[in-house]
């Protein structure tokens, strides 16, 4: 995402060069050159960025394009998310030293699954012990080494279409999503992103409702559709700065990717990182015709762990938002430490199968498999 220029820091920069000049020339004066003095090297200064009105999300892309935000002057200039301390070593890792720099002794790490259940009538089945579950990566089964059934708090992702076809729509969706935020987890952690053809991080976490709605109402209504490049920022995001293990993202659009950079596949490949984030989508795309756009979201969904709702108005998202709240609220964790070694890297296939005295049929919704290898990187806690 980008960040907005301030004047003000301008301003002060150039004053400080021209004292640092000043302070070189009074230098100079009192001790004068040698009278062959040797070859100077110039050097060019260096400009500094300014001071941004909006902190953005970066991804991590090789090159971004600036753009314009509505109401604002001035271009936006894009900068990078604060990250977590680089010398850190990577969850379920010991740092160690060696000739003055960090070597890190890899040990196996622990897949974690948030698992949703539902019966044949599709009811949410929240009663299971550890004993009902069975996890199979590549096919093969795998020793359950955690398992918990809690509310536990979730980064969330709120990430939002601004584009013109949405204008109006926005005041439902950001009704919706402030009772989503109302009935989650009180310790969860939100950020707000808006996107159109460009992406912005409008609220970092928090759980001020107050602030979220705030972040909502920045609406511009303009532009194109860039769903895949907004969602994979986002999951950026959340891999660089979550402080919370378990995490997911809500989107909210109403047509087609358009102007993404990142195609439907390479999103879901991101998407996909190990222990990365549940998707939920709306799609309220109205148009039987859109059918690559509700395959893309229920592509989106399915492949996380999560479940594309494609209402036929605006006026349903609120009743979809709270069942997504009470989804996230009643998830299983289920963790394992995979028997083939982190390092070998690939992608792992996962299912999940759970059995129960007096339930006919169980159905386990969780992320259908994950690329080896990349643990996301910054939330361990709960």
């Amino acid at each position: 995402m980008h960040l907005r220029n301030s004047p003000f820091l301008i301003l002060v920069i150039t004053l400080l060069s021209l004292s640092l000049g000043t302070g070189a020339q009074n230098t100079g004066a009192q001790n004068p050159p040698p009278a062959n003095p040797p070859a100077a090297t110039q050097t060019q200064p260096t400009q500094q960025p300014s001071t941004p009105g909006q902190q953005p999300v970066q991804q991590s892309a090789p090159q971004q394009q600036p753009a314009q935000p509505a109401g604002q002057g001035q271009p936006a200039v894009q900068g990078p998310v604060q990250s977590p301390d680089q010398n850190q070593a990577p969850p379920g890792q010991e740092p160690a030293t060696e000739g003055g720099g960090f070597t890190f002794k890899a040990e196996a790490r622990e897949v974690q699954l948030h698992a949703t259940v539902i019966d044949d009538k599709q009811h949410l089945i929240t009663n299971l012990d550890k004993n009902a579950f069975t996890v199979f990566e590549d096919g093969k089964p795998q020793t359950i080494t955690s398992f918990r059934h809690e509310d536990i708090p979730v980064a969330l992702g709120i990430v939002i279409d601004n584009s013109g076809s949405m204008r109006e729509k926005r005041d439902r969706v950001n009704k919706a999503t402030l009772n989503l935020v109302r009935a989650s987890n009180a310790q969860d952690q939100v950020f707000i992103v808006n996107f159109n053809d460009e992406y912005y991080l409008d609220q970092d976490y928090t759980s001020d409702v107050n602030k979220l709605k705030e972040a909502l109402e920045k609406v511009e209504a303009r532009g194109g559709t860039a769903l895949y490049d907004a969602l994979v920022a986002s999951a950026d995001h959340l891999k660089k700065s979550a402080k919370l293990q378990k995490k997911a993202l809500l989107v909210v659009t109403d047509g087609e990717d358009n102007a993404s950079r990142e195609s439907l596949e390479q999103a879901v490949r991101r998407l996909q990182e190990e222990n990365g984030p549940t998707v939920y989508a709306i799609g309220i795309l109205g148009d039987e015709k859109q059918r690559r756009a509700r395959r893309a979201l229920q592509t989106l969904a399915e492949r996380t762990g999560g479940i594309a709702f494609l209402p036929r108005s605006a006026d349903e998202v609120d009743e979809i938002s709270r069942t997504v709240a009470h989804d996230i609220r009643n998830q299983y964790t289920i963790g394992y430490r995979p028997g083939t070694p982190t390092n070998a890297g690939g992608y792992r296939t996962i299912r999940v199968d759970a059995r129960a005295r007096g339930y006919n049929k169980l159905t386990v919704r969780t992320r259908s498999g994950y690329y080896a290898g990349q643990e996301q990187a910054a939330g361990g806690g709960n």
